[in-house]
């Protein structure tokens, strides 16, 4: 590795170079983010999974540079103009913006108009018109380069053509570009238009019209705005409406200082030739220098929008990956419905099917007294402890349903997000899991391991397709799917799973695992039974002693007569603890389960040279509450039962809801009428709020006020003021 990568990497993270070179050498040992996090504190000065991903990711942009710059160096050294003075600039260089700058005058294009104008041996006059020379004779000059043979008819022309190199030499001048780039960064503005080709006509198109499509942008169809101030869920709407051809949306700065600025670093006189060397610095900043920047400040705002989106869908997908679970509970789940009756699946504690059916409580079969006898049967016969209800078509009235017939009270009653459910039933995975089953089926059943453990069952889901965040089609995809793969990695890790109930897909993103040793635990499982002890994973093919030390510390066997197996305290630190017990003439058994027996301990009689207070106060931890889930505990909630429409709503009314998302202008709401409500950034708190994912949750379960209703739209608007 690169020494000055260390360097480079804390003054971008604010983290001590001392803490980056220890996470560096772990990651390039192939250690990974959880376990590092976890269990290399002392190496990394205690820093947590985001700052080692932090870490991981400079890391990664730094070598893609640094491979960038191989590249360059060898283009510029195949043209045979790499000097000693550049090759040492482009090594030193560590800003992309600056090396693609420094290249740009080497970099192979297309035949430009400069280039036809070289070729046309016309770069020695447009480097004498440079000079500014007051006493020049330019038309004699001129003169010299008229030469049919080589296309050059005219003094027009040769003029022509050395004012066309100007104009590429300056476009591609770092100093010109620098001073466009500020220009930009203070004072571009973005503008948004209604494309006169959009159809913003009511005439038909399929089941909408192209007018309803680009209603949806009317707030842009004249829009303005400063570059620097326009929040990333404006730009990516606007750029939505651009792709799909409602807008034309254009970035510009201001060209009068831009010239201005110029002028003071290219012309040194008045000359004639200054005047034609002014020329060729306008053509060559409207024709190349300005698209080129407003090209450039295209994409970093787009990035930079991206970067927002992420930002905020990896917050939401954490908080509903780490969603409170039911846990190990008997439920029976409804997939409700109309026209089609409700699904209704039994599943075990473990969330495996045991039975399955339609009902039709409601219209147009309103079997409701048969479906009570069916729901009271089955709640008997499979000892249900709890009822999983999908949040979707007919879902107020199938809770309503439900909680009118009187079950036992132990029988709790919850209402889940059916978000992303139809992707998984149809999906592979799902074929795979229940390949005698139809969708339908499937549907119920993941609605019931939802609230079960929704960790588990939604990492079988496309994160992307779980219905949170903003945009997150239009983002960077590549950039989208690596956060989203390393949230559910970090989330995963920090539950920890049990290894002998843990689905492919759960030990998928376990560290150090992947997808082919999941694979293979799951197979060595079903052919052996449990495993008995963690040691045993070791018997499991391609688990080798790198995958073990990475993933078992993750891994919880229960039942094991290593009682440390069901905990977060690695196999590598199972003798600090039994030293311990040892010491107070106890077992490891009876040291987990003595609060007496562990106040006795001293740790710091256990630091080593390896082992410092960070790993020894994260056992201590652990032997208080071993295995401990780090998930909430799970809270009923229910809907007001005098309003189960839009129609019902007023303004005025306080209503309790459930926050589904959250975004960068506020969090929506669903109050049980099968409409969301925004609740505006403004409207989040008495106080001023800059981000909303910082004074609310995912499923946070708040009481809003009604203050706007829109019935056309489908709309309501809703605050929190007040609400406490």
């Amino acid at each position: 590795m690169n020494p000055i990568f260390s360097k480079l990497i804390a003054k971008a993270t604010g983290i001590s170079e001392r803490q980056v070179q220890g996470t560096v050498g772990l990651l390039e040992e192939g250690c990974t983010i959880p376990f590092i996090s976890r269990y290399r504190k002392e190496v990394t000065g205690t820093l947590d999974e985001v700052q080692v991903a932090n870490i991981s990711d400079q890391l990664e942009k730094l070598k893609e540079l640094e491979k960038r710059k191989e590249t360059i160096l060898k283009t510029i050294e195949e043209q045979g103009k790499l000097t000693p003075e550049l090759q040492t600039r482009i090594e030193g260089s560590w800003d992309s913006t600056e090396l693609e700058d420094i290249y740009l005058p080497y970099k192979p294009k297309r035949k430009t108009r400069a280039e036809v104008a070289r070729q046309k041996g016309l770069e020695p006059l447009a480097t004498f018109l440079m000079l500014q020379n007051p006493n020049a004779d330019i038309d004699k000059k001129v003169k010299e380069f008229i030469n049919e043979e080589k296309g050059v008819k005219t003094a027009e022309e040769a003029i022509q053509g050395a004012q066309d190199i100007i104009a590429e030499q300056v476009s591609e001048s770092e100093a010109a570009r620098n001073i466009v780039r500020f220009n930009f960064k203070k004072d571009a503005v973005i503008t948004s238009k209604l494309k006169k080709t959009a159809d913003t006509s009511s005439e038909k198109t399929g089941d909408t019209t192209e007018a309803d499509a680009a209603s949806k942008y009317r707030d842009y169809f004249d829009f303005s705005e400063k570059l620097s101030k326009c929040a990333s869920h404006r730009l990516l709407a606007m750029r939505r409406g651009e792709a799909e051809g409602f807008l034309r949306v254009s970035i510009s700065g201001d060209d009068e200082r831009c010239l201005d600025r110029l002028d003071q670093q290219f012309l040194r006189n008045s000359s004639r030739s200054a005047e034609l060397v002014w020329d060729a610095i306008e053509d060559g900043y409207k024709r190349l220098l300005k698209p080129s920047i407003e090209t450039e400040f295209a994409n970093l705002s787009k990035e930079l929008a991206d970067k927002e989106a992420i930002r905020i869908f990896v917050k939401n997908l954490e908080q509903l990956l780490m969603s409170p679970p039911l846990g190990q509970k008997r439920v029976l789940a409804l997939d409700p419905g109309f026209r089609t009756g409700c699904k209704v699946v039994c599943l075990d504690a473990e969330g495996n099917l045991l039975h399955n059916e339609a009902i039709y409580p409601h219209p147009p079969k309103n079997e409701r007294r048969a479906a009570a006898d069916k729901l009271w049967t089955l709640t008997k016969q499979y000892k249900i402890e709890a009822i999983s209800i999908g949040n979707g078509t007919a879902s107020r009235e199938t809770e309503a349903f439900v909680r009118s017939l009187g079950l036992p009270k132990e029988i709790q009653i919850f209402v889940v997000s059916e978000d992303g459910a139809s992707i998984y039933s149809a999906s592979k995975v799902a074929r795979d899991e229940f390949p005698d089953y139809d969708v339908t089926v499937r549907g119920a059943v993941s609605i019931g391991r939802r609230l079960m453990d929704p960790l588990a069952e939604l990492v079988k889901i496309d994160p992307s397709s779980i219905g949170v965040g903003q945009y997150q089609k239009d983002v960077d995809q590549k950039e989208l799917k690596h956060s989203l793969d390393q949230t559910v990695e970090m989330c995963v890790n920090k539950v920890g799973v049990n290894v002998n109930t843990a689905s492919k897909h759960l030990l998928t993103y376990i560290s150090g695992l992947g997808p082919t040793i999941a694979q293979n635990i799951v197979s060595y499982r079903a052919e052996n039974g449990a495993f008995a002890s963690r040691k045993d994973l070791l018997k499991v093919p391609k688990l080798g002693p790198k995958a073990f030390e990475q993933a078992a510390g993750f891994l919880r066997v229960n039942g094991s007569k290593q009682p440390l197996d069901n905990s977060a305290v690695h196999p590598e630190s199972y003798p600090i603890v039994e030293k311990m017990a040892k010491d107070l003439h106890c077992t490891v058994a009876e040291l987990m389960s003595s609060k007496e027996l562990r106040a006795k301990i001293d740790i710091n009689r256990y630091v080593t040279d390896k082992v410092g207070l960070p790993t020894l106060q994260d056992i201590m931890q652990e032997l208080d509450k071993p295995g401990r889930d780090p998930r909430q505990q799970l809270t009923v909630f229910e809907f007001s039962k005098d309003v189960k429409e839009l129609e019902d709503v007023q303004v005025g009314m306080v209503l309790p809801g459930i926050i589904t998302n959250i975004t960068q202008f506020g969090c929506f709401v669903d109050v049980g009428v099968h409409t969301k409500g925004l609740v505006h950034i403004s409207e989040l708190a008495d106080h001023f709020v800059k981000d909303p994912s910082e004074e609310v949750q995912l499923h946070q379960h708040v009481n809003v006020r009604v203050i706007g209703i829109d019935l056309q739209r489908g709309r309501m608007q809703l605050s929190m003021k007040g609400m406490g």
